[in-house]
C-alpha cells in the first residue's frame, strides 16, 4: 500500500503502504544483479513481513527452478535511488504510489501490466494509482483504506449501540461529542494530509484533479472541510493526537486518551502487540456532503527497467500477488489483498478488519512528482488552525499556491 508521514512512529507504522524505511541487511550486500538470482527489496514493517516475504521467495523459487532472495531494506528509497543511478538496482520491490511517476518518467522502471491477465481483478482505485501515460507500471501488492475505529467498551460506557454508528459528518460529530469526557476525547486522529484528505473526499473535494495535472485545493468544497473540522476541534470533541500527547492515532485510541480514531488496517497489528486489552473495532468512515469517500494507501511491485532478467521477475510478481499468496500474506501480517475476488474472503476470515478493505469509495494519494514537500507544508497549516493561529481558508490558498509552483517545476 500507503505513503511520507510527518511523525517518525506512524512513519514505521505505515512502512508497508509507503515507501519508507525498514529493517535487515541493506541492498549493497545483496549478489550482483544480472548473477541468475532475482533479488526482492522490500520496506518491512518487522519481522512477520520479513519472514512472510522470505518465505514467499523461497516458494517461488521451488516452482520455477529459479532463484529469489528477499531482502528487506534499511532505507528503500535511497536504496532504489542508489541502485538505479548505478544501473544495479534489485530486479523487483517496492514502489510506493509518491514515487511511482518520478520512477517511470526517469525510465527506470518496467512497464509489464499489460503481461497481467487478471489485472483487472485488482481495485479500480489501485490499478489508477499506479497508471501513468496509460500504462499499469506495476501490479499492487496490498491496500488499506481509512476506517474509523472505535473503542467498543468506551462506546458501551456512554450508552452506544450498534444503532449510533455514524453514517453522517453530523452523527460522528453529535457521538464524538457523547464519547468526550474530561479523561479523553471523543475523536482524535493524525493532523496530518492523510486523513483529512479522507474527510476533503467525503466534503467532494480533493487536492488535485483524477490525473494529477491540476490542483484543485482552494474550493468551496473543501474550505467547508476544513471548517467543520475546526468547528470540532475548537470544541474539544474531535482532536489532533500529537495535541494530547500522542504520536499517532493508534496510541491515542491505545493509551486510552481518545475513544474514537481513523486509520487504516496499520493499526491492526499495532493494536495486537502495544495494546491487546483494548477492545476495539473498525467501521467506514461516515459520508459527508459530498458522500462516502476514503483514501486508499499501498504499495505496488515494480520491476527495474535494467533487470537482467524481466521474463522471470514478471513471473515472480504473477506469483506474489495470486490470490494464494495474498493470502498468506494476509494471513502472516494483515495485508489487505489487492484482488477484489478477495474481499469477502478477507472480511470472513478477518472480520473487524473488515472496513480497512473498503476501496470501492476510495482514492489513491497525490502522486504528482514533487508533492510530498507541498503536503508537507500543508500539514503545517493543519496544525496551525487546531492550535488557533491559522484560518482554513488562508491554509488552503497557501495549498493551491504552492501547488501550482510544483507542478510548474
Amino acid at each position: 500500500m500507503r505513503i511520507p508521514r510527518p511523525t517518525l512512529v506512524l512513519a514505521a507504522v505505515l512502512v508497508t503502504v509507503a515507501a519508507g524505511a525498514g529493517c535487515g541487511d541493506g541492498f549493497e550486500e545483496t549478489p550482483a544483479q544480472g548473477d541468475g538470482k532475482l533479488t526482492i527489496l522490500f520496506g518491512s514493517s518487522g519481522e512477520a513481513e520479513t519472514g512472510a516475504l522470505k518465505d514467499a521467495a523461497q516458494r517461488w523459487a521451488t516452482q520455477s527452478g529459479k532463484q529469489a532472495e528477499a531482502i528487506p531494506a534499511q532505507d528503500l528509497v535511497q536504496q532504489l535511488g542508489q541502485g538505479f543511478a548505478g544501473g544495479t538496482p534489485p530486479d523487483v520491490f517496492y514502489v510506493g504510489p509518491d514515487y511511482l511517476r518520478q520512477y517511470a518518467k526517469g525510465g527506470s522502471l518496467y512497464a509489464y501490466g499489460d503481461q497481467l491477465d487478471d489485472a483487472d481483478d485488482f481495485f479500480p482505485a489501485l490499478r489508477d494509482t499506479y497508471t501513468y501515460e496509460d500504462k499499469l507500471y506495476c501490479a499492487p501488492k496490498d491496500l488499506s483504506a481509512h476506517a474509523l475505529v472505535i473503542n467498543t467498551a468506551m462506546w458501551q460506557q456512554a450508552g452506544l449501540t450498534d444503532a449510533d454508528i455514524p453514517t453522517t459528518w453530523d452523527e460522528l460529530a453529535t457521538v464524538a461529542r457523547t464519547l468526550t469526557t474530561p479523561e479523553h476525547v471523543g475523536l482524535a486522529f493524525t493532523g496530518d494530509h492523510n486523513p483529512v484528505g479522507t474527510f476533503m473526499l467525503q466534503g467532494g473535494g480533493w487536492f488535485m484533479n483524477e490525473d494529477d495535472t491540476e490542483v484543485t485545493a482552494d474550493t468551496p468544497e473543501n474550505l467547508a472541510t476544513l471548517e467543520y473540522l475546526k468547528a470540532n476541534l475548537d470544541a474539544k470533541v474531535f482532536a489532533f493526537a500529537k495535541t494530547i500527547d500522542a504520536k499517532w492515532g493508534g496510541e491515542a485510541l491505545g493509551t486510552g486518551k481518545a475513544a474514537m480514531t481513523i486509520e487504516g488496517g496499520w493499526i491492526t497489528g499495532a493494536m495486537q502487540k502495544d495494546y491487546p486489552q483494548v477492545q476495539w473495532k473498525a467501521v467506514e468512515m461516515p459520508a459527508g456532503p459530498g458522500g462516502k469517500g476514503t483514501t486508499v494507501f499501498s504499495n505496488c511491485w515494480g520491476i527495474a527497467e535494467a533487470s537482467g532478467d524481466k521474463e522471470a521477475a514478471v513471473d515472480l510478481v504473477k506469483f506474489l500477488t495470486s490470490a494464494d499468496e495474498q493470502k498468506r500474506f494476509a494471513t502472516a501480517f494483515g495485508a489487505t489483498p489487492s484482488r477484489q475476488s478477495l474481499g469477502e474472503w478477507n472480511a470472513q476470515e478477518f472480520p473487524a478488519s473488515a472496513a480497512f478493505n473498503n476501496a470501492d469509495d476510495a482514492h489513491g494519494p497525490v502522486t504528482a512528482p514533487g508533492f510530498a514537500s507541498v503536503l508537507a507544508e500543508f500539514n503545517t497549516g493543519l496544525e496551525g488552525i487546531a492550535a488557533g493561529t491559522a484560518q482554513p481558508a488562508q491554509v488552503l490558498a497557501d495549498l493551491q499556491r504552492n501547488g501550482e509552483e510544483a507542478l510548474s517545476r
